[in-house]
Formats: structure tokens, sequence, C-alpha cells
């Protein structure tokens, strides 16, 4: 994960382990001024859900994309973290234009969304037909600070789920996953940020489906086996052999 620091000299933060310590005092991974955070203000944890944040206890709130946060919360590449006036943005290493392209079925294109997770459409699912506009003559209007004017179509196109920008601002330019943008394949899970907003795409159908791998047959078991260990089945077999010669030697003494 790569950190940014939007309007600030601060050089972006590179971040590779699994445990991130964010504060003042000098023993932390990345260390911010003392008018900023307390001596250990919060920390990022990688596991199987992804980046969880934790404030620690002896911590003011924290902001996820200007929400505040007590406790924890689920973090994604493409979200502001603000501890005091410090705004740390999270960028994906990966560039998602670099990525290989995922084309999806026609059928699987109805349950493809854009969820809005902060901004004033928060909490709205945005359905995906055949295209998509986001802007002043669009179905849901972008609000942009000072007035700013900025305009997104997602559109299907040979099977896939491009986005692209028809009209940039040049103060609050199109991301995703924290990274610069202006005409990308999206993919499941890609968060689209443009100034407060933020939209995660969502499509069970955009992903692949799960290969099913047969488990392998169990071994064909001799009933001789199941009767017991191999040296308990010789056993009773020389039992029988000698019962049976001892009964042979009575028979043949009697007559």
């Amino acid at each position: 994960m790569r950190i940014e620091f939007p309007n600030a000299a601060r050089e972006d933060f590179h971040w590779t382990q699994a445990q991130l310590r964010i504060g003042s005092a000098p023993d932390n991974d990345l260390v911010l001024a003392a008018t900023q955070a307390s001596p250990q203000h919060l920390r990022i944890q990688q596991d199987r859900r992804g980046w969880v944040l934790q404030v620690m206890p002896s911590a003011d709130r924290i902001y996820v994309n200007a929400r505040p946060v007590r406790e924890r919360a689920l973090l994604r590449p493409g979200d502001v973290v603000s501890v005091g006036d410090c705004r740390m943005l999270l960028r994906a290493d990966q560039d998602p234009a670099l990525r290989a392209p995922v084309s999806v079925p026609e059928h699987g294109r109805c349950t493809v969304a854009l969820r809005a997770v902060a901004g004033p459409l928060s909490g709205r699912v945005l359905p995906l037909h055949d295209s998509l506009e986001l802007g002043p003559q669009g179905r849901y209007p972008l609000e942009l600070p000072q007035g700013d004017i900025a305009v997104l179509r997602i559109s299907w196109q040979d099977g896939q789920l491009l986005l692209e920008t028809t009209q940039s601002s040049a103060r609050h330019p199109l991301r995703v996953n924290g990274v610069n943008a202006q005409k990308l394949v999206l993919q499941p899970g890609d968060q689209i940020g443009l100034a407060m907003h933020r939209f995660v795409v969502e499509g069970p159908g955009m992903e692949p489906e799960p290969e099913i791998v047969m488990p392998e047959p169990p071994p064909e078991h001799l009933p001789e086996e199941a009767a017991g260990p191999t040296g308990e089945v010789w056993w009773l077999i020389v039992t029988a052999a000698v019962l049976a010669l001892g009964i042979a030697l009575v028979l043949l003494i009697r007559f």
C-alpha cells in the first residue's frame, strides 16, 4: 500500500508490512507531528478481510472519507484517512490501468452496480445497464466544491466495463483505488473517487467462477483389511489350519 499526502510537500510513504503504526512518537512506522496526532494514534493491520484500521485508546477520533471513526474501520484503496489536519490517501501499489481487463458475459451484467459509500449520494445503489453518466446533465449529478464540474461515463464496451472522464476537473482529479485515472476498465471492488464522492463497483457476475476440484476417491480396502491388522489376519489363518489338522488327526485315529 502507498500513502499519499494531498496538498502537502511530504513524500509518499510506501508500506509492505502486515501492520502499520501511526502516531507522533518516534517509534511509529509513520511519524506525524505532535500537533496532529497523539504518541500512539492508530494502527492499520492486514488480515483476511483486508486493511483494518484501529484507533488507539488514548487517541482522539479520526475520520475516514469525512466520517468519524471511534474504534475500527475497514479500509480500501482510495480512502482518505484524516488525523487532525493531516490527510492521508491510501493508494494501491498497482496502477489499475496496467491490469489485465476483465470481460463479462451479457447475462452477468445485470448484477453490476455502483454503491455510493461517501458523499451526497452515500447509501444509494446505482444500477448499470448499457451506460451510466454522473454529472450535471446525468441522472445522478455530482456536487463538487466551489461549483466545480466533472462528468463521468461508465459503459459496456466489448464485454468490459469502461470508465472515462468526458469533462474533468483540474482541482478534483478522478481516482480509481487512489490512483489518478482518465480512462480505464473497471473490476469488482474498485473504488472510484472524485472529491468527496466514493463509489465501489459491485458485480458478482464479473468475478470468475471458482474452479471446482473433485476430491480423490478413497482407496479400495480388501475385506481382510477391515477385519484387523495384517498380523491378526495371519494369526487367524494359522489357528484355523491347526484346528483343521487336529480334527483330521482325531478322525483318523478313531477310524
